[in-house]
């Protein structure tokens, strides 16, 4: 599905094409395939026509489209045409060698990075065995719940209902951030798993991702809530900071959350988008575990920003420049959402009480919270 950034500078009808592009290149769209009809598409971004009048003909100068009366736009390349093959093999490359750089940046020597990486590809095969074949998931019991992912000030509030509705409840939480909570629920390390990662070729969250990691197995995704995320500063801005590159400013110290969290995976993207090389952010390299520790680090002086939510800089007394607004989900296994103690727990989610208090924190909409979509 084509969706629009509006906080980002890349002209709306470029993002129009570029997410066609790479559709075709990942093998999402195949020649035959028609897109959505200039008008409707318009209507459901908001944008006007002729903006995507301009993306369609754009495409059709590069040949991925073509256009007649009767059939409309329909896809015309296949993934093997040689720019958008490019275009897919350029994206896994820069992929590929961000994992590791990353690993060879702490210490881990080229033959080690080898090595996991074929057993990490032997173990994703096993998991992708049909369901008779597959390792058997060991059940939780009735009175623990195993929560792996990312932080939430929402989330917070949820578990302090959780304890006081079921006091008996063994609940264990980690926050680990989006692509670890999903990893610990892929091994069966974790019951519920929360996330809000952007895949960046159709601008979805969550969703598209899940179908990759988890082909034609039963997963239940439940909206938490939609937030805003942004800039967390001291009171008054001083450093005037309000669009990506303003983090590129001379001196300035940006405390950023840790690896596979799905604030770190925004902010990646857009300074990919924007063409900024994280080097030349200072303190791009931190690892902080909760929006909560990104906002201490500014409020107690240690930093000049940090990217997180509205809730948190309130929280801290901060100022909030917003970028970006996003889903939050709650992923479990279909198998598990009538099963306690997980049943209860998004009963307690879906209440009038527990949204009416996450609204009291600032920054989040409920508006979707409850909404379940069975993969």
């Amino acid at each position: 599905m084509i969706h629009i950034d509006d906080s980002a500078d890349v002209p709306v009808y470029q993002q129009i094409a570029d997410q066609v592009r790479l559709a075709v290149a990942a093998g999402r769209l195949h020649p035959g395939d028609r897109l959505e009809p200039v008008r409707e598409l318009a209507v459901r971004l908001g944008v006007n026509a002729s903006t995507v009048a301009r993306a369609y003909l754009l495409l059709e100068h590069t040949g991925v489209i073509r256009t007649n009366r009767r059939q409309g736009s329909v896809i015309a390349s296949t993934g093997e045409d040689p720019a958008l093959s490019a275009l897919h093999e350029s994206r896994l490359r820069g992929i590929m060698e961000r994992a590791l750089i990353e690993a060879l940046a702490l210490g881990y020597r080229t033959e080690e990075a080898e090595a996991m990486f074929e057993l990490q590809l032997a173990v994703w095969r096993q998991r992708r065995l049909p369901p008779a074949l597959a390792p058997q998931r060991p059940l939780s019991p009735d009175r623990a719940l195993r929560f792996a992912g990312s932080h939430d000030l929402a989330l917070e509030a949820l578990w302090a209902r959780v304890r006081q509705a079921h006091p008996s409840l063994d609940l264990s939480v980690s926050y680990v951030g989006s692509l670890e909570g999903l990893m610990a629920l892929w091994r069966g390390d974790a019951a519920l798993a929360g996330a809000h990662l952007l895949d960046e070729e159709t601008g979805e969250y969550n969703l598209p991702i899940l179908r990759r990691l988890w082909p034609g197995q039963p997963l239940c995704v439940v909206t938490l809530a939609e937030r805003q995320q942004g800039f967390m500063v001291p009171q008054g801005n001083p450093r005037r900071l309000q669009t990506w590159r303003d983090l590129t400013q001379p001196q300035l110290r940006f405390a950023n959350r840790q690896p596979g969290s799905g604030t770190r995976a925004l902010l990646d993207h857009h300074l990919r988008r924007e063409s900024i090389p994280p080097q030349t952010i200072a303190g791009y390299s931190a690892a902080l575990p909760t929006h909560s520790a990104v906002a201490a680090a500014v409020a107690e002086g240690r930093a000049d920003a940090g990217l997180g939510l509205l809730a948190a800089a309130r929280a801290y007394g901060l100022d909030f420049v917003p970028l970006a607004r996003e889903r939050y989900d709650l992923v479990l296994h279909g198998e598990d959402r009538d099963r306690a103690p997980l049943r209860d727990l998004l009963d307690l989610a879906r209440s009038a009480e527990f949204q009416a208090v996450v609204t009291e924190l600032g920054g989040y909409d409920v508006r979707q919270s409850g909404r379940e979509i069975v993969l």
